[in-house]
């Protein structure tokens, strides 16, 4: 059995000068720790994970637009320097942020364990589907865990739907999610944060190229399939500007794409040491500016919120491109959270 890493650094906040103690090790920890080794790849190890459920309860103060979700994989390979989901591997003791996209576990079972999940959950529920790891990352050629997934959506119908994923592996499950939106409301999210390929390949390192991830959209529309794209997150400075925001828009709009969205980046402790490395090494001249905004605050400001909405709504209208809350898209929209967010800091654009 697989040692557990139980080694903690001290809090910052003791009493005495004592350490908190060690957190209680977890049954899924436990589990993790236990999982023999099913296959290696460059760097990456990739485990079988026993799950008693599939289909997870949503809590988010960020006003997430769907009420559960299903991660067929957890960590995600693509390695993105801003993915907030790094702190799923902390479930598993696991605090060091590459072990994210270095250690991949894939649950077993998943197809049976959904039918059982889809049980007790009452028609018309909203469901993500890969919200916290992308359901199509290269482990899926092999493990087929998310095209069994969407088996069991094509046999069993009445759900609100919502893929996200930023790969071309989509398309070979065509003729399946063509099955799937028969029976259920299916919206597909491609997530492309920037046309430059030179800048994707830096800050997604494993990810398929943006143009794949387009010809993909243009090939779910040509299937009669509802896709758009996820032009998130937008990082101040770097992707946020018209220019970067209008080209995204303007191969959307060719490949005939249903809806342009976009968020602002925000980022969990989790994410910070790997995205503020990333900010470091290709734009120094911007590693200020982001530990002021993000250094105490996961969120930006309210008026860099609403800066940012109102030129995607601009870019969107140019483009002719709708929202992905219209035209009977999956997500139903719900009411935003309000966070508590920082004083603004500009940042050239």
């Amino acid at each position: 059995m697989a040692k557990i890493d139980n080694s903690f650094t001290n809090s910052l906040f003791t009493i005495l000068g004592q350490p908190e103690p060690a957190p209680r090790i977890t049954p899924l920890a436990r589990t993790a720790a236990a999982a023999p080794l099913a296959d290696t790849g460059c760097l990456t190890e990739y485990r079988p994970l026993r799950s008693r459920s599939i289909v997870s309860k949503v809590v988010s103060k960020r006003g997430t637009p769907f009420s559960h979700a299903i991660n067929p994989y957890r960590g995600c390979e693509f390695g993105c320097r801003y993915c907030y989901a790094r702190y799923t591997h902390e479930f598993l003791e696991m605090r060091d942020p590459e072990e994210f996209e270095r250690k991949i576990y894939f649950k077993e079972n998943a197809a049976w364990v959904l039918r059982q999940d889809l049980r007790s959950l009452k028609p018309g529920t909203v469901i993500g589907i890969g919200t916290a790891t992308d359901p199509y990352q290269p482990l899926e050629r092999r493990q087929r865990i998310t095209r069994s997934i969407f088996e069991v959506f094509a046999e069993v119908g009445g759900f609100r739907l919502g893929l996200i994923t930023k790969s071309a592996l989509v398309l070979r499950d065509l003729e399946l999610l063509k099955a799937v939106a028969r029976r259920n409301q299916l919206g597909i999210h491609i997530t492309i944060t920037t046309m430059d390929a030179r800048l994707a390949r830096t800050l997604e390192p494993r990810a398929p190229r943006p143009d794949m991830r387009m010809h993909a959209v243009a090939q779910l529309r040509k299937a009669g399939l509802r896709a758009g794209v996820m032009c998130s997150p937008l990082m101040p400075g770097i992707t946020d500007s018209r220019s970067s925001i209008s080209a995204v828009a303007s191969a959307a709009a060719e490949a005939g794409a249903n809806f342009l969205h976009a968020n602002a980046l925000f980022l969990k402790p989790c994410s910070l040491p790997v995205f503020f490395q990333f900010v470091r090494e290709n734009f120094p001249a911007l590693e200020k500016s982001y530990q002021q905004r993000y250094g105490q605050n996961a969120f930006v400001s309210t008026e860099y919120r609403k800066r940012v909405s109102e030129l995607v709504e601009s870019i969107r209208r140019e483009f002719k491109l709708g929202e992905r809350t219209q035209f009977g898209e999956a997500f139903a929209r719900q009411t935003i959270t309000p966070v508590s967010p920082q004083p603004w800091l500009p940042f050239s654009s």
